[in-house]
């Protein structure tokens, strides 16, 4: 048997129900004939149980997948409708208590069969000649004849109407289904989107801040690079010069600072390829430990500007945040200090602290700089999206912005305010990570 929807399984059910009801009504009706007429009418009895046989059968074949809805419906409309044209002559004619039912009957195959045009045509096609065939056999006059045909009409009329107008609510409630599936499809197609879009927005901020980092890298990266230079162009002089071994101490002295400032532009490599990879997130980390890479990251542009202290308290515990995403938002942090203190009047040295804390949350985070401080009309704008103080080409706009959704994504909350003794100060709550 083919695999059927949901849909044809839910009409094939009420199908086989009805059909069974049919079966049920005709039975009832072969049970009560004797206590309507005083004495068993054999043929009255023989159609009711043949009927309801019928009845039967067509709903196990149903059932068995034999027959199809529209072989039963119109299967439906042929017994019921000579049924009761044989009842209604064998009790009587047009005096038969039955013969008010062909009048209804449209009505009730209608119901039976929703939705469906041909048994309903067929059922008032049948049941109009089952009334006249009863009529004429009863020598029905034609005044009567006319009533009746009258009556009917109006019936199969009401019958008909009922009947397009269920089909035009399935139509309707289908049309409806359709478009709701079609919005939630474009409602999901927009929520990838959005997510992509959110995703992006992060990865090209990331991708700014590195870039701003990019000239502070090439000093810091030459420096080193200078003296690695440097050294090594001593070692070939002394070694041309001098084949024996030259002076010990001064040998491993050059030696280890050479050593240093290829371990310091490893540093500044590996930092920048941590930082600007697509890993995967994990959902907590070492508050110690993204401090730690964000300030190495933060180095190359503080580093001739001023001190960076450093005021963590020990034991504190993993944050609900993923790592990479805290460097971003302590590193911002650091970035947009430096720029701060760079254009204060007059000149002064860069004082930026940090500190760690424990908190009632899990850990407080503050970064505080000595620079001019934030302006009222920008602080109430300080973290909308693409509002920046930065001249053009030298800032986004996003990196506040995405710093606070980071954070309350994660449980937290970031707070900007103006140090009591000048400067900003940035606070961070970060949520503490679930004990394992």
């Amino acid at each position: 048997m083919t695999s059927r929807s949901p849909e044809v399984q839910k009409h094939l059910a009420l199908a086989r129900r009805n059909c069974l009801i049919c079966a049920a009504a005709f039975g009832m009706g072969a049970a009560v004939q004797p206590l309507l007429y005083g004495a068993v009418n054999v043929p009255f009895v023989g159609v009711q149980l043949g009927g309801g046989a019928l009845f039967c059968l067509l709903g196990m074949l149903l059932g068995a997948g034999r027959v199809s809805l529209n072989v039963v419906s119109v299967m439906t409309s042929v017994v019921s409708i000579s049924s009761l044209t044989a009842t209604v002559l064998l009790t009587g004619g047009m005096h038969s208590p039955a013969f008010a039912v062909f009048y209804c009957l449209p009505l009730i195959i209608t119901v039976f069969t929703p939705g469906r045009r041909l048994p309903m045509v067929l059922a008032i096609t049948l049941a109009l000649g089952g009334l006249v065939l009863v009529s004429v056999l009863s020598q029905a006059t034609r005044l009567q004849l006319a009533s009746y045909a009258v009556t009917y009409g109006f019936t199969a009329l009401v019958a008909a109407y009922g009947a397009q107008t269920y089909r035009r609510l399935i139509q309707a409630e289908q049309l409806s289904q359709e478009a709701r599936l079609e919005v939630l499809k474009q409602l999901s197609e927009s929520e990838h989107r959005l997510e992509l879009a959110e995703r992006n927005r992060a990865e090209i901020e990331r991708l700014v801040l590195i870039g701003q980092l990019a000239s502070s890298v090439a000093h810091e990266v030459n420096n080193p690079l200078a003296f690695v230079k440097s050294n090594l162009r001593f070692i070939e002089e002394e070694f041309g010069q001098h084949p024996a071994m030259p002076n010990r101490d001064e040998f491993h002295e050059v030696l280890g600072e050479t050593q240093q400032g290829v371990q310091r532009i490893q540093q500044i490599v590996a930092d920048l390829k941590q930082f600007s990879r697509l890993d995967p997130l994990h959902e907590e980390c070492s508050v110690e430990e993204a401090l730690a890479e964000a300030e190495r990251l933060a180095s190359v542009r503080l580093h001739s500007l001023g001190d960076v202290v450093s005021e963590v308290s020990p034991g504190l515990p993993r944050v609900r945040m993923g790592q990479r995403h805290l460097v971003q938002v302590l590193l911002n942090l650091l970035v947009n200090a430096a720029d701060a203190v760079e254009v204060v009047e007059p000149k002064r040295p860069a004082r930026i602290v940090i500190r760690a804390s424990r908190s009632t949350a899990g850990v407080r985070l503050e970064v505080e700089d000595n620079g001019p401080g934030i302006a009222p009309q920008v602080m109430a704008r300080l973290f909308e999206p693409f509002f920046s103080t930065k001249p053009p080409g030298q800032g986004t706009g996003l990196g506040l912005a995405l710093c606070r959704e980071y954070i309350s994504r994660s449980g937290g909350t970031l707070v900007a305010e103006n140090a009591p003794e000048g400067g900003a100060r940035f606070t961070l709550e970060l949520a503490a990570a679930a004990a394992p």
